[in-house]
This record gives C-alpha cells, sequence and structure tokens, in this order.
C-alpha cells in the first residue's frame, strides 16, 4: 500500500527542483532526513514535512534519515522519542538511512566552535538577552556592534573553554558568529552559537553545560550525515543563508554539502499546531494526556480510529506549495471517511436507545437473521443477528408527532429494519412526565429480507436496530473539535521564536476552548462490539465510523466516534 501511494503521489515543486539538481549532477544520489525535537509528541502539523522527507526518499530510491534534535535538555524526554518512531511506522515508513541525534555531533560542533572562534568567525558575548535584542534591531533598523565582539581570539578561545568547564553562570555569556549586523536579514545579524544550560541531557548525562543552538547544529548534524536536500517549512527561508553559511565556512571539516528547500507548512482550521500550547493543555489538565482523541497528535487520531494511510492521502491531496494557507478540518475527516468507508465492517448500534416491541411476535420465540458485514465487499463475509419480540431504535428515529417530511417511525407509518423486516407503528407508551418509554409495532412477516415480500415498497426509511436479547452496553464518545469556529489555528513557532519571544502568550486559547469538545453516551451494540480487539473500527449504520478505545473493560466497552457519516452515506442507508 505504502509503495502504492509513494507511485501515486502527485509531483510538486520540489521534486521538481530535485529533479534538476540531479539532471546538472549537483547531486548523483538523494539523501534526506527528518529531524524532529523530542519535546513532545508529534501532531497533524508534522505531517507534511514528514511525509516528504520520506516520500522523496523513496520516490527517489535514496535513504532518509531519523535524527532527533535533542540539543534543549530542558524539555527532551525518551517518552517523545518512542512516541515519534512508533508514529513514523504507523504512517508507513522507516528511517533506511540510520537513527540518529544531534547529540551524536556535540564533539564535532564543538570542534568546529574553536575552529571559527581562533578564524576570528566567532566571539564569547556577555549581553544580557534582553540586551542582545535590543542591539539586534528591528527588521527596518539595522542592529549594532556588541561592546565585545571585537575582543581578541585568544581571549574569546579561553572565556569559551571556560563556559565548557563550568565557569559561568547561565545567560551570562554566549558564543555568537561574527557576520555582519548591519544585514538587512535579521537572522544573520551575529545569531547564538552555543549557550550555558546547567541541565543534565537524557544522552550525554552531565558531559556538557553548553549546547549549540539549533541554527549552528543542524547544517552540521546535515552535512555529516550526507544529507543532499535538506527540507524544512516556510519560516526557515529566511534562515537559509544562514544555513549556507555555517556549511560553507565549515567545509574544511565536513564531507557534504546539502541544499536547503522550503515548503509552507500545514494549518488547519480549528486545530492547534503548537506543541507548546499541546503541552500546556496536558499539563492544565484540559484533556486526558497526549493520546487524547481530541487532540491533534499522532498517537491520539491513532486512538481514534484515524489510519496512517488517510493521513498520507489528506499530504497529497493539499499538496506542496510556497504559500500559506489554512485547510479545512473538513478535508482531513473526508479522507478518513473514504478509507475507512472501504475497510470497515458494518455494525448496528444505537446511541439512545428507545424500546420496540413487536406485538405480534410470539412470546419467546427467536429468528436469526445474517447481515453483511460491508454491501460494496461481499468477500468481508456476513454475521449473525437473533431477532426476538424486543428490540431497540434511536431516540431520533421515533415522533409521536411527525415533522414535516419525517420518514422515520411514528404512528400508522411503515419502516424497515435493516436486514429485517417491515413494520408498522401503532402507538407508544409514556412515564408520568411524558416522556416516551415504548413503541409498539406490528411486524410483516412475509417482509423478510431476502425474500420476495422484501422488494415491497414503502415510504419510510431503513432504520438500524439491536436486538435487545443481546445487545451490548457500550459507551460512545463523541468527538467535536477543540477549538471553537472562530479560532484561528495556532502555528508552531521555531526554537528562536519559541525562546526569544517578545510576546510569549501570544494568544489566550485557553478560553476559546470548546466546551462540547467531548460527549460522553451509554449505548447498545451488537454482540460483535464485546469481544473486538482494542483499535477495531466498525462503520456503526447511519451513526459514524467507532473505534474500540483502550479504556474498554469486559463489563463495559469503549467506543470513540472516528468521523461521522456524509449525507451520501446516510442516504444510502435510508433507501
Amino acid at each position: 500500500m505504502e509503495n502504492q501511494q509513494t507511485e501515486n503521489a502527485r509531483s510538486n515543486f520540489i521534486w521538481d527542483a530535485i529533479d534538476r539538481d540531479l539532471a546538472e549532477g549537483r547531486y548523483t544520489k538523494i539523501h534526506t532526513r527528518f529531524p524532529p525535537e523530542p519535546n513532545g509528541y508529534m501532531h497533524i502539523g508534522h505531517c507534511k514535512a514528514l511525509i516528504m522527507d520520506f516520500l522523496t526518499a523513496e520516490k527517489y530510491g535514496g535513504l532518509c534519515n531519523l535524527r532527533f534534535d535533542d540539543t534543549n535538555p530542558a524539555k527532551e524526554d525518551m517518552e517523545y522519542v518512542r512516541a515519534i518512531q512508533e508514529d513514523i511506522r504507523w504512517l508507513g515508513f522507516d528511517w533506511t538511512g540510520g537513527l540518529y541525534y544531534a547529540s551524536d555531533y556535540y564533539d564535532k560542533c564543538y570542534e568546529i566552535a574553536e575552529d571559527w572562534i581562533k578564524r576570528g568567525l566567532a566571539y564569547v558575548d556577555e549581553l544580557s538577552r534582553e540586551e542582545m535584542r535590543e542591539y539586534r534591531g528591528t527588521l527596518t533598523e539595522p542592529g549594532r556592534n556588541s561592546p565585545w565582539r571585537d575582543r581578541p581570539a585568544e581571549e574569546s578561545l579561553d572565556l569559551f573553554r571556560r563556559m565548557r568547564s563550568r565557569e559561568f553562570p547561565e545567560g551570562s555569556k554566549t558564543l555568537r558568529m561574527k557576520i555582519d549586523m548591519q544585514s538587512p536579514n535579521i537572522v544573520m545579524r551575529d545569531p547564538a552559537m552555543y549557550r550555558i544550560l546547567y541541565k543534565e541531557h537524557w544522552r550525554t548525562g552531565n558531559k556538557w553545560c553548553i549546547y549549540p543552538m539549533y541554527d549552528f547544529s543542524h547544517p552540521i548534524g546535515d552535512a555529516l550525515e550526507g544529507i543532499s536536500h535538506s527540507m524544512c517549512s516556510l519560516e526557515y527561508e529566511i534562515h537559509r543563508p544562514l544555513y549556507d553559511w555555517v556549511v560553507e565556512h565549515s567545509q574544511n571539516m565536513l564531507p557534504a554539502r546539502p541544499r536547503q528547500l522550503e515548503f509552507a507548512r500545514l494549518n488547519m482550521t480549528q486545530t492547534v499546531m503548537s506543541k507548546r500550547y499541546l503541552r500546556q493543555l496536558v499539563e492544565g489538565g484540559w484533556v486526558r494526556g497526549w493520546d487524547d482523541p481530541r487532540m491533534p497528535t499522532l498517537s491520539a487520531l491513532r486512538r481514534r480510529g484515524y489510519t496512517g494511510s488517510a493521513i498520507r492521502d489528506f499530504v497529497d491531496r493539499i499538496g506542496m506549495s510556497k504559500a500559506d494557507s489554512v485547510v479545512d478540518l473538513a478535508l482531513l475527516e473526508a479522507c478518513v471517511r473514504d478509507d475507512l468507508g472501504e475497510k470497515s465492517p458494518r455494525l448496528m448500534a444505537v446511541l439512545q436507545p428507545l424500546k420496540v416491541v413487536l406485538t405480534n411476535w410470539p412470546e419467546g420465540e427467536k429468528k436469526t437473521l445474517t447481515v453483511e458485514n460491508h454491501p460494496d465487499h461481499p468477500e468481508m463475509g456476513t454475521h449473525e443477528i437473533t431477532m426476538g419480540r424486543e428490540i431497540y431504535i434511536e431516540q431520533d428515529d421515533f415522533m409521536e408527532i411527525p415533522a414535516k417530511k419525517f420518514q422515520r417511525m411514528y404512528p400508522g407509518f411503515e419502516v424497515r429494519l435493516k436486514g429485517a423486516y417491515i413494520v408498522r407503528c401503532d402507538g407508544c407508551e409514556k412515564d408520568a412526565e411524558g416522556r416516551v418509554t415504548q413503541v409498539n409495532c406490528t411486524v410483516d412477516f412475509d417482509s423478510a429480507s431476502g425474500t420476495e415480500g422484501a422488494n415491497r415498497k414503502i415510504k419510510g426509511k431503513t432504520l438500524h436496530w439491536v436486538p435487545a436479547g443481546e445487545a451490548v452496553p457500550f459507551e460512545a464518545r463523541l468527538y467535536e473539535p477543540l477549538l471553537t469556529a472562530d479560532v484561528n489555528t495556532e502555528t508552531e513557532e521555531t526554537e528562536e521564536e519559541e525562546s526569544e519571544s517578545a510576546v510569549p502568550d501570544k494568544k489566550d486559547f485557553i478560553s476559546r476552548l470548546n466546551p462540547d469538545s467531548l460527549t460522553v453516551m451509554r449505548g447498545l451494540a451488537e454482540k460483535a462490539a464485546k469481544d473486538a480487539p482494542v483499535g477495531t473500527t466498525y462503520q456503526f449504520l447511519r451513526t459514524g465510523y467507532f473505534c474500540k478505545d483502550p479504556d474498554s473493560t469486559d463489563a463495559l466497552p469503549v467506543f470513540n466516534r472516528t468521523v461521522g457519516l456524509r449525507d451520501s452515506f446516510a442516504r444510502q442507508m435510508n433507501k
């Protein structure tokens, strides 16, 4: 399936650029990498870069590395490493070029840093973060040289080595590249290379107390691994001159010269696209964890019942471009429906049960009915359901006084029960508060499914139902978008923006969380729902696609609604 998706993937400007590079002999082999930071779980916004990195390697018969950008030990954890690896495999990929970490190259980064100091390309600065931001200038005003910019190379080298020896407090000194404080590109105004950080690294322990910045370590890692094309999202386009500068000035110590290519990131309506904000939701208890099915993380989508092939189809449909845009969440849901529509067996379940008594059904008699598992795939087989005098339907499928054009169950009207008989509603019973507690119907025994009488034309719809005798109680969890409809998509910050933003809390998105993002209901389903393995997805007829959740117990199966049905599906079921 994955190879077929690779072959059918649409061409794009990235692949056109690679084709030109190969034709011109700039590269002879394609080698890509996916460089996630292990500081949280991957979300749907990461999939565009992930799929492009791995799919490009597959398309050109090349290799793709998985390299964790573990340059910030304050936020990183092995839990996230394992989760990211699981997500990549779930999407159908493998790191054919090998598994690496930015920390693998700490010694080489340090060696290059000392070389730059000796060559006058770097210096130790003592400006505070606030002062550095002030000296940096703005998009319309040039920056100013730091007072320590021209200190002798020998002095900077001594200070840098003492930084490594833990002689100075955090924030007191920074190693910076010496490029151009007058550059119109603000990224090139002497960016930071190293900062002091007294945090134990989960891989290197306490070996280091100075850690390289992303803009310095990332191109070095790419070059050391022989990466041909370093693909990233569009906010890094302004960083490309710096990427090239780092590689160019380290050429005597690096084996390759990668090319950076950028594309527009994935933004989606009503979806949080920032690990920082997602972490806030988890740590604040607004959701039950990184895999809460309301979250946009891949582990959450997998738990909810989304499939890797549907997400790959989604990324292929939105395509690759350099123009920022926001994709409607409905497109992702459509891809999931298309995928599950072909794969998922059908089952009947009612979310709000209403008892129906078939008054002319003989007491104690049972009939075994055979129901198809999928209307379009007979190879998926059938299953049996035992019908008796009492069944349950959805409460919404009955009205004592019908609304205009209501074609479901009401007194004097006939409907068809899926896979069974035509029944006529004769009336209902109510409790003391006037609520309907029971509907009474008469069965047309000559209209059994599969007989000549089943073809009798009626105006009523086909209703799903479950038998009272063998129905299984279950918990249904229904999900809506985590953010209200008027909230713009939250976007991921780069490491620099996240650490140096002058307005750290840009949006109070917590106040705009959707209070109706989760609805829990108790329903009844066919008996197959009880024994289905966790992760099994069914189409509950006329209701939606539901996936069995790990919270399920023998006494109470739990099903997450993956996605609702399209109107066309509902119309088909009601024929």
